[in-house]
């Protein structure tokens, strides 16, 4: 890979960390799933769960302020196509 990289002149490769929550907003919405919908529940079974889950994703879609605190969170901005 080191060598493809090398021999495109447009392409630039940034080296993250292996585990970077502060670089990836998702993290944020899964603080959100475990701090509101998920806390002291005990699920009955894996659909339980994934029912939970999604509801709890389906709420937060809706509150698009919930989401731009995730992404401001990690610095990073949106800059469409």
């Amino acid at each position: 890979m080191r060598h493809f990289i090398d021999g495109q002149d447009w392409l630039t490769v940034v080296q993250l960390p292996a585990y970077a929550p502060e670089l990836n907003p998702v993290e944020g919405i899964w603080s959100l799933l475990r701090r509101g919908y998920t806390t002291n529940v005990a699920f009955t079974s894996s659909d339980h769960l994934i029912c939970t889950v999604r509801h709890g994703l389906r709420k937060i879609q809706y509150r698009p302020t919930l989401l731009d605190g995730c992404l401001a969170e990690t610095g990073l901005a949106l800059h469409p196509a």
